[in-house]
């Protein structure tokens, strides 16, 4: 099959980095700075060792944007809670590959919901497992630090999945989004650009300093010209 067309690189503000008490702002901010969909990170104290929000904060949330809402679902047993979550507003879910006992069914139920269908890989897990899958997926989320908490370190290992994955999309045929998450900032973003991340969320990056709007605009502007580089150097 012939090589697919990379998508435009994409800024995914992660609130779980995001001041709570202002979230609306918050979002409003990093949509400001170049944001075009909000990275909700859900988590339930067993599949990772943390818990955040749930559907409330999703509905909620759904009042103040009309960006897609990105939910991650880093839970055990997701297949009982994507009703609850499509009827919040969510627009993309994501599963982890490591938390469905049957992947291709979980992926069936967040299309009939009308939500688009991603699977997350751990930074341990390969990508081949997902070669069943692909073609049912709108997006495949790398995670480059291991689930459960925000601000962690950039795994280096990551740049070379997202390589695989951008090859054997190429060589499937297919056009489902490379998302990649964690460590995701100024001193990595070129060299994600360059291995093939699309959806690019961030977190602590956009809003630790509390200056959502300036600093989105500043992760996206160093995408935009990683993008154009890798671009230029494969012209």
């Amino acid at each position: 099959m012939g090589i697919v067309t990379a998508f435009p690189v994409e800024l995914v503000p992660s609130i779980l980095s995001a001041d709570f008490a202002r979230l609306a702002d918050e979002v409003h901010a990093a949509e400001r700075g170049g944001g075009t969909a909000i990275h909700v990170d859900v988590m339930d104290g067993h599949f990772v060792p943390n818990i955040t929000l749930g559907p409330p904060v999703v509905q909620s949330l759904r009042k103040h944007t009309k960006l897609p809402l990105d939910c991650h679902l880093m839970i055990e047993n997701p297949d009982n809670f994507i009703p609850a979550f499509a009827e919040a507003g969510a627009n993309w879910i994501s599963v982890h590959y490591e938390a469905c006992r049957h992947l291709h069914r979980t992926i069936q139920l967040i299309g009939q919901h009308g939500m688009e269908p991603g699977v997350v890989l751990n930074p341990a897990t390969p990508i081949d497992l997902l070669i069943p899958v692909l073609p049912m997926l709108h997006h495949v989320l790398i995670m480059s630090v291991n689930p459960g908490f925000g601000g962690q370190e950039f795994i280096p290992y990551s740049l070379q999945k997202l390589r695989d994955l951008r090859a054997l999309r190429n060589q499937m045929g297919l056009r489902f989004r490379i998302e990649v998450d964690g460590g995701v900032g100024h001193d990595t973003i070129a060299e994600v650009v360059a291995a093939g991340g699309e959806l690019l969320v961030a977190g602590s990056a956009v809003f630790a300093q509390g200056n959502a709007e300036q600093d989105a605009r500043r992760l996206l502007d160093a995408a935009r010209t990683a993008e154009h580089s890798a671009r230029e150097l494969h012209a």
